[in-house]
């Protein structure tokens, strides 16, 4: 056997030391849709199909910072400048990461509330733009 197999990602569980302050932020700055929320201190997003889980439990004590979250997005400079409009501040501006062959890959960064690091990112087709 080569493996479990596993390939499809069903839920990423990040940790924040203020739930409500996290929701907002995901709701309402970068528009992500609330599934729901649990006690104690859980809040569910679909990230088209997969579950971002928000906890401020026992695991909100663990260090931030080691993992990115790339939202997906059709036009990088759009989102970077409706989201810096809405107060987001960026790490840096949307700039070229690589040339592939069949398109180029854009990304800028930013943190949210709880200081977790998250990406915008464009797969954008050769001639576009």
């Amino acid at each position: 056997m080569t493996g479990a197999g596993l390939s499809e990602i069903g839920q990423i569980a990040l940790p924040v030391a203020d739930v409500g302050r996290a929701v907002a932020f995901y709701r309402d700055v970068l528009g992500v849709p609330l599934l729901f929320e649990a006690p104690p201190g859980l809040a569910f997003f679909d990230c088209a199909g997969i579950r971002l889980m928000l906890s401020g439990n026992e695991v909100a004590a663990e260090p931030r910072g080691g993992s990115v979250i790339y939202f997906r997005v059709p036009d990088i400079e759009a989102a970077h400048a409706r989201l810096a409009s809405e107060g987001v501040v960026f790490i840096d501006l949307p700039h070229l990461i690589a040339k592939l062959p069949d398109h180029e890959l854009w990304m800028c960064f930013l943190r949210d509330t709880e200081g977790n690091m998250l990406a915008l990112m464009e797969e954008r087709g050769k001639g576009a733009r």
